[in-house]
This record gives C-alpha cells, sequence and structure tokens, in this order.
C-alpha cells in the first residue's frame, strides 16, 4: 500500500527527471506510433532500446501537459492494485488528460485500471519491456481497445544517421558488431550490455515468472546467444546445465522471446504440428548482445550477417520461418497467410557454396509459388533468371534500403 501524498510526490519527481533527458535521436518510430481516441497506446521492446526517450520525444511533439509515472521506481515497489484508487484521484486532482505509463504491467490487474481510464475519456500511453502484455494480459479487458507497435533497437538506417556513416559495407560491418542499443552506441562500455541481459533475466523473467534456479537460466541464455543461426531443440538440450524437462526448456524459450532477448523461427509448413516438431532457429534481438555475451571464440561474421537480416525482417513482418527440403532457404516471410518473400544470406557466395545457396532459394520459390528471390550478401550483386523466376543477389546495404 501507498499513500496518495507519496504517489503525488514520485510523480512530480519523475516529471521533473523526464523532462530534464535530452530527447536524443529522432527515431523513425515516432511518426508510425498509433494514436486513437477510446484506444491506449501500447508500445513493447526489449530493455534499453529507446522506448522512455521515444515517449519523451511524443510528449515534447504532441502532449505538453501530461502526467508521467515509471513504476519501475523503487519508491512503488509496494504498489498493489488498491493503490490505483490513490492514483486516480491523484490524476483527477491535477486535471490532466493524457497519462504516460512505463512498466505498469508489474501492478497486478494493471488492464482494469486502463479500461476505466479509457471509460473517462483518458488518453494513455503505455512502455513496457514484456511482449506477452499484449496477448495474455490484455485478453479479457483490454480486447479492441488497444493499439500495439514494437520498438527495436536502432536499426541499420538509423545506425548510420546516429553514426554519421556512409552507407556501405564498413557501416553495415560495423553495425554487425555493435548493434542498436542506443546507451551501448553512445559509450561502448561493454558492461552497458553485460547488465542488460543480467536486467532482463532477473527482472522480466526470474521475478515475473518466479524461476528459482537463474544459474541454469544464465547458462542457457548465453548458449542460445552463442548459437545464433543454429537449430536449437528442447527435446535435444535435456540434461544440459541441469535442466532435466523438455517443458522447462520450452517455458523458457517462451520467456525469453516475450522479454526481447531471443526470437525462435519455426519451420516452414502449414502444419502447426509440424512446427512444433521441429527444431527453431535462434536469434538474438541486438547484434551487440552477441559480441559481447557470446561466449565463441570465433567471429561468426557469416551468422551474424544472417541475424541481422532475421532483424531486419522481423521489423516488417510478424511471420518468419526457414524452409528446408532437398535444400534449405534461410527466411521465409509471410503477410496475412500469404507467402511474401524467400530470402538467403551468405557472406560471401563463392565456387564452393554457390550451387547450395541458389538451388535451396529455387527449390523455395517453386514450391511455394514465388516469381523473385534474393540471396544477401556483404558486398556482392548479380542477376539470374531462370523460366520466368528472377534471383537477385544483394549486397546487405543495399538490402536495408527497401
Amino acid at each position: 500500500m501507498i499513500r496518495q501524498d507519496e504517489i503525488a510526490l514520485v510523480i512530480d519527481s519523475q516529471r521533473e527527471t523526464f523532462l530534464k533527458q535530452d530527447s536524443g535521436f529522432t527515431r523513425d518510430a515516432l511518426t508510425f506510433i498509433p494514436v486513437s481516441e477510446s484506444f491506449a497506446t501500447i508500445i513493447t521492446g526489449i530493455r534499453r532500446c529507446g522506448k522512455s526517450t521515444l515517449l519523451l520525444q511524443l510528449l515534447r511533439r504532441d502532449y505538453q501537459d501530461a502526467i508521467y509515472l515509471n513504476f519501475d521506481d523503487i519508491r512503488l515497489s509496494s504498489f498493489e492494485t488498491g493503490d490505483f484508487t490513490r492514483l486516480h484521484r491523484e490524476i483527477e486532482k491535477r486535471e490532466i488528460k493524457v497519462l504516460f505509463f512505463y512498466e505498469i504491467q508489474i501492478v497486478e490487474s494493471w488492464e482494469k485500471y486502463i479500461n476505466q481510464l479509457l471509460r473517462e475519456g483518458y488518453k494513455v500511453f503505455i512502455t513496457g519491456s514484456n511482449a506477452s502484455m499484449l496477448s495474455v494480459e490484455l485478453g479479457t479487458h483490454l480486447t479492441g481497445r488497444h493499439l500495439s507497435m514494437e520498438l527495436f533497437p536502432f536499426s541499420y538506417s538509423e545506425f548510420i544517421r546516429f553514426k554519421e556513416l556512409e552507407n556501405g559495407e564498413n557501416a553495415v560491418l560495423g553495425y554487425l558488431k555493435t548493434g542498436g542499443i542506443p546507451e551501448y552506441l553512445k559509450t561502448g562500455i561493454s558492461i552497458v550490455l553485460n547488465t542488460l541481459v543480467d536486467d532482463i533475466l532477473m527482472r522480466d523473467i526470474a521475478v515475473r515468472h518466479s524461476v528459482r534456479d537463474i544459474n541454469s537460466l544464465r547458462q542457457l541464455t548465453a548458449f542460445l546467444i552463442t548459437n545464433i543461426g543454429n537449430l536449437v531443440s528442447a527435446n535435444k538440450l535435456v540434461g544440459m546445465f541441469d535442466i532435466k524437462s523438455p517443458a522447462t526448456f520450452l517455458e523458457y524459450f517462451s520467456f525469453l522471446k516475450d522479454a526481447y532477448l531471443l526470437d525462435f523461427v519455426p519451420m516452414f509448413s502449414h502444419s502447426i504440428k509440424v512446427q512444433a516438431r521441429n527444431p527453431k532457429k535462434v536469434y538474438v534481438m541486438d547484434m551487440g548482445l552477441y559480441t559481447e555475451n557470446s561466449v565463441s571464440t570465433s567471429d561468426n561474421i557469416g551468422r551474424r550477417l544472417e541475424n541481422l537480416i532475421f532483424l531486419h525482417l522481423r521489423r516488417k513482418y510478424k511471420q518468419i520461418f526457414y524452409y528446408k527440403d532437398k535444400g534449405e532457404c534461410d527466411f521465409i516471410t509471410l503477410e496475412k497467410s500469404a507467402v511474401k518473400e524467400a530470402i538467403q544470406v551468405c557472406l560471401t557466395v563463392n565456387d564452393e557454396n554457390f550451387d547450395r545457396e541458389y538451388n535451396g532459394l529455387l527449390g523455395a520459390m517453386q514450391n511455394l509459388g514465388l516469381k523473385e528471390g534474393c540471396i544477401v550478401t556483404l558486398n556482392q550483386s548479380d542477376l539470374f533468371e531462370i523460366d520466368d523466376m528472377t534471383i537477385k543477389m544483394v549486397p546487405a546495404y543495399e538490402f536495408f534500403d527497401r
């Protein structure tokens, strides 16, 4: 329980601190924030990707008079569901109709309170670092009353603008290593990304889901980050990291995905059962996290490039698969259940790998009825036409402009 005067103190203190911050680099996402009357706007993304900065940019652009409240504050650690009544009295007292809430999902029944605010005509913006707040927790009380978007670390185009780099191979190589977490790009201090992973594991997973075996979770996370672009299977991991149940692995996979730390790409199939029983490819949600947290002794530039292309596609598509039949294709994308793109990634195409990369992509195109496909490389360009199909080989820095 927390008193109304304590809530008022935190609101005033946070607002003063919040408004003193530099608005920072203007994000592309600022243009696409969904806003509509009677709907809550919910922005999710990995910790430290810039959600609070995006809110500050939105506030300064459109809402000069608003209440900002970050629930991830030690002074609000005792905040309970019943305290929403006192918070509401404080909001009414201030006669302000625009509300910005950060990490409100850590308080039980928060979605009921948001629904009440919407009924009373408030404009509400919410940010959080867990994807599940868009599904499970909103399923009952905010169905049809929220607009959602995901915010990711800097895209490649944002990265080169922020670093004032010329678009090209060297910029791609730089992005492959640093990724796009704003604070890390500003400082280059590796501990920023080390502590980020630990914060996610402890605050977004262990505390939220009552995970007791933190050591096993850390070991598994380091293993998965190190193995980007590789297939992983819960059944085949049983016994590793002192985890003895496939169900526990699947649970941890889900937690890591919801926290935007890792993502898992299933094999393409129209059958959900086939997707479920086959291994998934694992990718990290920022390349700097790989650089600072992988235990690999190799640079793995090829795997990094594949992961980077995945992140570019992930900003555009919700449904991404890998394809495997006689050959393999790295990415198949879907939009509203329709196959849109087939994409192969190869750092350098040469005599040893050309047939494998080309035929894997061509086979996927033929079986899925696609007329065009793409092989993304570090710096090579080419064009292949067979029958009525076209395969383009493009450098990554050109692919990112699409």
